[in-house]
C-alpha cells in the first residue's frame, strides 16, 4: 500500500489519500493542474513536503534508486539514455513475453529508438516500469499516443498488474478509460484534490 501524507505538491493544497495492492486510482483534472508534478513527488523526483509510505515503511528509510525500484514512474513523454530499448532493462525474465502482449514485436528491442513511433515508444517505456515488479506504478497518460487496439492491449496489461496485487495511479483523461481501470479517482480543480468514485 502506498499512502500520502499531507502532502505540499506546489499549486495545490496539502493532498492526503492511499492506495491499495491490487488497486488502482485514477487522478484527473485540466491540463497544468498538478496531476505530473504529484506522480514526480510520489517518485521521489521532486522536493515535496508532507509524509509518504510504502507497506508502512516510510519514503525516508529508502534511497533514491530503491524507492524508485519499489514506485515505478511513467512518464506521459518518457526520456531515453540509450540507443535501443534493449538497453534500458536490466532483466530479461519475461520480456519478450511482455513486449509481444503489447503489440510490439520482439525485434523492435534491438532497433534504434529513433526507429519506433511515439506510440511504440510508449508501448516500450511501459515495459521498461512493469518489468522488474514494482509495488507501484505510477502511470502518467500511458495511452496517450496509441490507438484504439493498442490501448486495449495496453489496460490488458495494466489489468493484469493490478491482480499481481500493485498498486497503479493513473493519470487519464479519457473518463471511459477510468471506468475501466480504476475504482476510486482523486481530481484535481482549482488547486484542491478530492477523492470520489470512478
Amino acid at each position: 500500500m502506498l499512502r500520502a501524507e499531507l502532502l505540499e505538491v506546489y499549486g495545490l493544497d496539502p493532498v492526503s489519500f492511499e492506495v491499495a495492492g491490487g488497486e488502482c486510482l485514477a487522478v484527473q483534472g485540466p491540463s497544468g493542474s498538478g496531476k505530473t508534478v504529484l506522480l514526480r513527488a510520489l517518485a521521489d523526483l521532486d522536493p515535496v513536503a508532507g509524509r509518504i509510505f510504502l507497506d508502512g515503511a516510510e519514503r525516508n528509510g529508502f534511497s533514491g534508486p530503491e524507492w524508485r525500484k519499489r514506485v515505478r514512474y511513467a512518464a506521459a513523454e518518457p526520456g531515453w539514455w540509450g540507443e535501443t530499448p534493449r538497453e534500458h532493462f536490466s532483466q530479461g525474465e519475461g520480456l519478450d513475453q511482455l513486449v509481444t502482449t503489447l503489440g510490439l514485436k520482439t525485434i523492435q528491442l534491438d532497433q534504434g529508438l529513433s526507429r519506433l513511433s511515439t506510440g511504440e515508444r510508449q508501448r516500450m517505456a511501459l515495459v521498461r516500469a512493469m518489468i522488474d515488479a514494482p509495488s507501484v506504478l505510477l502511470l502518467d497518460e500511458p495511452t496517450g499516443a496509441l490507438d484504439a487496439k493498442a490501448t486495449a492491449q495496453a489496460e490488458r496489461v495494466i489489468a493484469r498488474q493490478l491482480k499481481k496485487g500493485r498498486a497503479v495511479i493513473l493519470v487519464s483523461h479519457d473518463p471511459a478509460q477510468i471506468r475501466r481501470l480504476a475504482t476510486r479517482k482523486l481530481t484535481i480543480s482549482g488547486g484542491r484534490a478530492r477523492m470520489g468514485r470512478a
